[in-house]
């Protein structure tokens, strides 16, 4: 007791050193924890892939050959380390071919993408800037038609990935992030994405899977991260500095449109079985003696621009992408533009959330959808656009809609999840 009683006084005696062993012993279990949980993951994900590399192919069939286009400067240069420890042991188990080609600078995987060689799987390891920069350099090429067949796998390693939640249920975890996409790779369930195709005048073609946005939201959020001494206020800080600096901050722009076309019904995932022979003789016996009529060529209706003027604090053109799994009746992009007469608390408000989900608008934002369109910026118009979260000069643009352009692997439970959102 005695011996006790000694302790508790030396602790009340010396109670700041006390406090600082408590905080470093607490701090450095919780850090071992972390990394316990990390290390159980991994093993879980290891165990799992090895079923698949355990499988029996066929004499004729070979392993799968996946290229894997990593960023190393992704997630503040932990990307390289990141991808070794918990995504590479994943793809190695299960047997699969890999080939690792890293980037160097900014605009290399454009070109990479354009020299690539046909692989059965294109995985991208990066965030939102690589990903852009892969899906660009692909449908830049001249045999993009079929080198866009193959399936993409996207492993979220950037600071920002806008498709993740499309396409993975996500996590406060960054390897259990990171472990169920590789994972997601190897089941194989695709689901098809929209591209968008956005063209200045002279520029050689972007691609987006997201969306491109522009305005005053855009301009403060670009600025948000020199606020960090802030904390959790350095979001509001931003926005209110803004509106010192200048008010209102509405943006003027003139959108042609064409409105949306019908979806056409999906194909079915394997072909139908060939007819019998029997089957086969008749049919060319039918078009021997009755061949069917040559309808005469349909001619081309020129294309029917709808014009209409914005005066917004941003505007968001942007696909479907958020919700893949969603049927929709029409193949198309949509246009949403705020209003240009919210208050400076609202604009604050506004741009809390939108710091979190860009692609959220209030109840009042015009809505249109539409199947291409035209946006025109006064003269001496500057600023920037933000092309799926990468800075782009802003100029007259024409965007285009490419229909369920790529195949991204998805995982199952995500599938579920959206789908019982639209219900």
């Amino acid at each position: 007791m005695a011996r006790v009683v000694k302790v508790f006084r030396t602790l009340r005696n010396h109670w700041k050193k006390s406090t600082f062993a408590v905080g470093v012993l607490s701090y450095g279990g919780y850090w071992l924890y972390g990394k316990h949980c990390d290390n159980v993951l991994r093993r879980e994900a290891c165990f799992e892939a090895r079923e698949y590399g355990r499988q029996l192919i066929g004499p004729q069939e070979r392993l799968g050959k996946a290229t894997v286009i990593l960023n190393p400067a992704a997630c503040s240069g932990k990307a390289n380390n990141l991808f070794e420890k918990n995504a590479a042991p994943i793809l190695q188990l299960a047997g699969v071919e890999v080939t690792i080609v890293k980037t160097d600078y900014e605009g290399q995987a454009k070109k990479l993408m354009e020299l690539m060689e046909q692989t059965d799987i294109l995985i991208v390891a990066g965030g939102d800037g690589t990903l852009q920069e892969v899906i660009t350099g692909l449908l830049r090429r001249p045999d993009q038609e079929v080198f866009s067949n193959t399936p993409i796998g996207f492993i979220p390693l950037g600071s920002r990935n806008s498709l993740s939640p499309s396409l993975h249920l996500l996590a406060d975890n960054k390897v259990k992030d990171i472990t169920s996409a590789t994972l997601s790779i190897l089941k194989g369930e695709t689901v098809p994405l929209d591209v968008l195709q956005i063209k200045g005048e002279k520029e050689q073609p972007v691609f987006a899977l997201m969306g491109l946005r522009w305005g005053a939201f855009r301009d403060v959020a670009a600025t948000i991260s020199k606020f960090w001494y802030l904390g959790p206020l350095k979001t509001s800080a931003a926005h209110w500095l803004s509106t010192l600096r200048e008010w209102p901050l509405i943006r003027e722009a003139s959108v042609s449109y064409l409105a949306p076309t019908l979806r056409p019904p999906d194909l079915p995932p394997q072909k139908p079985p060939r007819p019998n022979l029997l089957h086969r003789i008749i049919r060319r016996l039918k078009n021997y003696w009755s061949p069917p009529v040559e309808e005469p060529p349909k001619v081309e209706e020129p294309e029917k621009w709808e014009d209409q003027q914005l005066s917004t604090l941003e505007l968001f053109i942007q696909t479907h992408n958020k919700n893949p799994v969603q049927r929709r009746v029409n193949d198309s992009l949509m246009i949403c533009a705020e209003p240009d007469d919210l208050s400076v608390g609202e604009f604050i408000t506004v741009g809390k959330k939108k710091d979190e989900d860009p692609t959220l608008f209030t109840k009042a934002a015009t809505k249109l959808e539409a199947g291409a369109c035209r946006l025109q910026l006064p003269e001496g118009t500057s600023g920037f656009y933000n092309i799926d979260n990468e800075e782009y000069e802003a100029m007259p643009v024409e965007v285009r809609l490419l229909p369920r352009k790529l195949r991204f692997f998805i995982s199952a439970e995500r599938r579920e999840q959206l789908l019982t959102q639209t219900q």
